[in-house]
């Protein structure tokens, strides 16, 4: 085990504040590519790229890329971690940002299947393919950049601050979306959409130039120093931490379905099934995710003081008690319910689970493991419920229907899983990250 880093040699002054602008800028360009592509799929491309003559089958087809995308980012994570646990995260940082920035550009650039026929739906599935694998390095190294380098008494409000890059890049798409939806309907569908896509070049130069003057952490350089880097951190992470694993897995289930349904399944649902024009809906995901935003280092600091279990078992329960009464809320029909079902979702009761989930699974992996452990844990539980939610809600809506309530019991089932997977996780709250040589991590 590394030896802890003494507060006194932790980072002041100007660069805590660059740590933390690096983490949090990669974070939200990561996502607002990610998410612009999950609201596009409901949007656009089951009409440019999957066209058949049974509309739900055409969006199932553009929900299926979506779902496709979050089983590769396992792999991304498998091979980013591993560069980041033995050569670095910063270096790992640059990698993933570079390969999703130049697979959303290339999705913006896409002729459409009246163009190109089936090479259209294929090359928008491998560039598809390209995002998942860049994120699914993304996330691990940003978050470490954070939570390696906090002290210990903060930790908890410095791993929120890349969780906040989530809510941020949803809302920076959504808004860049939004503003294109104000267009014609033939201008969004021939143009209009892909703006969005291509302004994300911008984003992406400015991630690279603030990444550019940030130092090893000082949890990597102490590993590294003292000879601890794993030789195969994958092999290292089953063989020593695959509880911890398992845990983060199902820990993060109730963190990424719920999301996925409040935030890109609505979008159709309202439009198609309930009769919200898609401005309004988008509206309710926008003032959703502001809050979202606005509490999530709230709710970081507040783990610094009262625990991160508290708060991730708090909001657990929530989402659960909340999944009827937030379909009861959208089946009115209404504007303001719409808004007040989201807000309600995504921020007072998301906010608190997203923000300690990253700090809470750094804290139980060691540090020459740490990035392939709580990459394996995220994306793993990710594909298996993130990116399937909005394919799975759609499955069951025509399967029974139209009918909420299947949806609704999947969201419960979600939080059901989650509450088991943390159970035994022991809290570290003030602790040292990385403990003295002889002590373990709980």
């Amino acid at each position: 085990m590394s030896q802890p880093t003494p507060a006194a040699a932790l980072p002041s002054g100007a660069l805590p504040r660059r740590v933390l602008l690096a983490s949090l800028a990669g974070s939200t360009i990561e996502w607002f590519d990610y998410f612009l592509y999950g609201t596009v799929s409901g949007l656009v491309f089951n009409k440019l790229f999957f066209p058949t003559h049974d509309p739900t089958v055409g969006l199932l087809l553009s929900y299926a890329t979506l779902a496709l995308a979050f089983f590769i980012r396992p792999f991304g994570g498998v091979l980013f971690s591993h560069i980041g646990d033995r050569i670095g995260r910063k270096q790992t940082l640059v990698l993933t940002l570079s390969l999703m920035g130049v697979a959303t550009v290339g999705i913006g650039l896409l002729p459409t299947y009246d163009m190109i026929g089936i090479w259209a739906p294929l090359l928008l599935i491998l560039l598809r393919l390209i995002q998942g694998l860049g994120i699914g390095g993304e996330w691990g190294g940003a978050l470490l950049l954070a939570v390696e380098y906090a002290p210990k008494e903060k930790r908890g409000l410095f791993g929120s601050v890349p969780q906040m890059g989530v809510a941020l890049g949803m809302l920076l798409g959504t808004v860049a979306l939004s503003l294109m939806t104000l267009l014609p309907e033939e201008q969004f569908l021939s143009w209009g959409w892909r703006v969005p896509f291509l302004f994300s070049t911008l984003l992406i130069v400015f991630g690279l130039w603030v990444r550019q003057e940030i130092d090893e952490t000082p949890s990597f350089k102490a590993a590294r120093e003292q000879g601890e880097l794993a030789e195969v951190p994958l092999l290292e992470t089953l063989r020593t931490h695959w509880r911890e694993v398992l845990i983060a897995i199902g820990a993060k289930v109730v963190e990424t379905a719920p999301f996925y349904i409040f935030s890109t399944f609505v979008v159709s649902y309202a439009t198609t099934q309930l009769g919200f024009d898609r401005t309004s809906t988008l509206l309710a995901v926008t003032v959703g995710t502001v809050f979202t935003t606005l509490l999530i280092p709230a709710m970081g600091a507040l783990s610094d003081r009262v625990g991160r279990k508290p708060l991730y078992i708090g909001g657990t329960v929530a989402m659960a008690l909340f999944a009827f009464p937030y379909f009861w809320l959208l089946q009115q029909q209404s504007v303001p319910l719409l808004i007040l079902a989201t807000i309600i979702g995504l921020g007072f009761i998301w906010a608190p689970i997203t923000a300690v989930l990253g700090t809470m699974f750094s804290e139980i992996f060691r540090s020459n493991v740490r990035y392939t452990g709580i990459t394996l844990g995220y994306q793993i539980g990710a594909a298996l419920a993130g990116g399937t939610a909005p394919l799975v809600a759609t499955a069951l809506l025509k399967a029974y229907d139209n009918s909420y309530v299947p949806v609704a019991i999947y969201i419960i089932l979600a939080a059901v899983i989650s509450l088991i997977s943390v159970a035994g996780v022991r809290e570290r709250q003030g602790e040292q990250l990385d403990p003295l040589p002889g002590k373990q991590v709980g």
